[in-house]
């Protein structure tokens, strides 16, 4: 009951707030309020059964339908609102009421996203004047629930309605603002005069200062009150000047406008909000750890056949922090786009829009045009193709080199040409993982920042990563999608999928100097039990990555559709 009149005042309040600032949102907001709860409660049923925490596969677990890795989806029908799905024993604890406040705060914020009015596709697609980075953006815009696995994707802990709806994706624009700081209170590259190459509207920096972008929320609501003391004291300088910019479905990375030379950047920022299970700040280490890692990653991808003919990098070539108060608060990270990364006629589509439904339909049938088949023949010829060119290089790299890509659906822009899977774009690397041994062995170097936890002497650590983003959380939702879209026997997926696995390391079997790394990564990658991300035990323990074990599709026992514990 006390969580019904929670989620009740939680909508009032957020209904209020836009009747001040979007008075046209309110009806839309009213009517997607039940639609959003059962969304969250939704995503909160599948974590619960995919973790075994308490009961939940007993309560829950013949009311819906169970998919490889353990992957659950509940009937809606049986749902009505997060609170309702919470097990009870969970709110005895502090921890379990902050993961109740924030399902409320992803129910508000995914009706707030369904409310708002959408905005346009650019104009030409792909190819118009937005150019490739402008039209993803847009394509990702699509995927109103966020992350596909989290039920607190939407969440926006930190933001009032009002900020949701001046800066959150889905928005028309945000701003970035800037600061400026004194040269001994900055670590990194010089980020200002970096951007103010390409961007003259970017304020100069006087002498012995240096210039640092903030997204304009932080500016006016973290540091211009956290830092009020520095501020005052004239330590760091808040400026003036503004530059527009597109909000993605990161929210603290944003899409800056073509620069003199034409192209887009993005640009990661510090936001000091919850969305999913993190605050969105960015350490000094990863400010520093970019560009060196774009360097590395370059170099193990041109070295390796596969990898150089089916990844892309969208490399990070600037970045810097103030370490002043959490050290977090003000950094910024400089990222290249797509211009000039693709051939003609290559489109990249968001890993996020691909499995929501209206690009999924258009690329199949697409794909299903060339290769004249339709229907279930279509979706299994589409995921053959697919997973030939995705898994492929990221298990390369992970047994070759050690580097484990973050290679999930918000990382990923998977590419087409001529309506068939041909690359796979990837971004963001601070949540990678390297195996120091293998690196070592390869004769790789890497110069990370201290405090970095991007490496690891476990090679466990660096393969539970891979598994996790590239084949449960990437690979995984597109077969799902593909088996409930098209009618695609799941079976025969999975039979596809670990074909392509064995092939690979079929090949690496062969390559010198990783044969047994081969053996080892291909026996722990098709295991009967592999390792989940446990997404809300995670959040019940308060830090630190959780795995709990799933039954693999693609190991030899296989995959019949059962749920845990049916007996084979």
């Amino acid at each position: 009951m006390r969580g019904s009149v929670g989620l009740a005042a939680a909508v009032e309040s957020a209904q209020e707030q836009l009747r001040v600032v979007a008075p046209g949102w309110v009806a839309g907001f009213r009517e997607a309020v039940p639609w959003a709860a059962r969304v969250v409660a939704a995503r909160l049923v599948d974590a619960l059964c995919r973790e075994d925490v308490g009961a939940a596969r007993a309560v829950w677990g013949g009311r819906g339908r169970w998919y490889g890795f353990d992957r659950f989806v509940v009937d809606e029908r049986w749902v009505a609102d997060p609170w309702a799905v919470l097990p009870v024993e969970l709110l005895a604890g502090r921890r379990g009421w902050a993961l109740a406040a924030e399902l409320t705060d992803a129910v508000v914020h995914l009706a707030v996203a369904a409310a708002r009015p959408p905005v346009a596709g650019p104009a030409g697609g792909s190819g118009g004047p937005e150019g490739p980075d402008g039209w993803a953006v847009w394509a990702e815009r699509q995927a109103l629930t966020g992350h596909n696995l989290h039920p607190c994707g939407r969440t926006r802990l930190g933001w009032s309605v009002a900020d949701a709806v001046a800066h959150d994706v889905g928005s028309p624009a945000t701003r970035v603002g800037f600061v400026a700081v004194r040269r001994d209170l900055h670590v990194g590259d010089d980020v200002g005069a970096w951007l103010r190459r390409w961007y003259p509207q970017v304020p100069a920096a006087p002498p012995g200062w240096v210039v640092q972008p903030v997204h304009v929320w932080q500016g006016m609501r973290v540091v211009a009150r956290r830092y009020a003391d520095l501020v005052a004291a004239g330590v760091v300088r808040l400026l003036p000047q503004v530059v527009s910019a597109v909000p993605t479905a990161a929210v603290r990375t944003v899409l800056l406008p073509a620069g003199v030379d034409g192209r887009r950047r993005y640009l990661k920022v510090s936001l000091d909000i919850q969305v999913t299970s993190t605050r969105r700040t960015i350490s000094v280490a990863s400010t520093r750890n970019g560009p060196v890692l774009s360097s590395v990653l370059s170099s193990v991808v041109a070295d390796d056949e596969v990898a150089a003919a089916r990844l892309v990098l969208l490399p990070e070539v600037a970045g810097a922090a103030v370490p002043v108060g959490s050290g977090r608060d003000v950094s910024a990270i400089v990222r290249e786009g797509l211009v000039g990364r693709l051939v003609p006629g290559e489109v990249a589509v968001p890993g996020v829009a691909l499995v929501t439904g209206r690009e999924l339909v258009a690329r199949v049938a697409q794909f299903g045009r060339v290769r004249g088949l339709v229907g279930a023949a279509a979706g299994l010829g589409f995921v053959a193709a697919y997973v030939s060119v995705v898994v492929p290089p990221v298990l390369r790299l992970a047994t070759r080199f050690g580097v484990a890509l973050e290679a999930h659906l918000q990382n990923c822009l998977p590419t087409f040409r001529g309506g068939v899977p041909f690359r796979l774009v990837v971004r963001d690397f601070a949540g990678l993982r390297l195996a120091r041994p293998r690196l070592a062995a390869a004769g790789v170097s890497v110069g990370l920042a201290p405090g970095s936890v991007v490496a690891t002497d476990d090679v466990a650590v660096m393969r539970a990563k891979v598994g996790y983003t590239l084949l449960q959380a990437h690979v995984g939702e597109v077969v799902r999608s593909v088996v409930d879209v098209f009618g695609v026997d799941e079976v025969a997926a999975w039979r596809v999928v670990r074909s392509v696995v064995d092939e690979t390391y079929g090949s690496l079997r062969g390559e010198r100097g990783c044969a047994g790394w081969a053996v080892e990564d291909h026996a722990a990658f098709t295991a009967p039990l592999v390792a989940h991300k446990a997404l809300v035990r995670m959040r019940l323990a308060g830090s630190g990555d959780l795995y709990v074990p799933v039954r693999n599709p693609i190991s030899d026992v296989g995959f019949d559709g059962g749920g845990p514990g049916v007996a084979r």
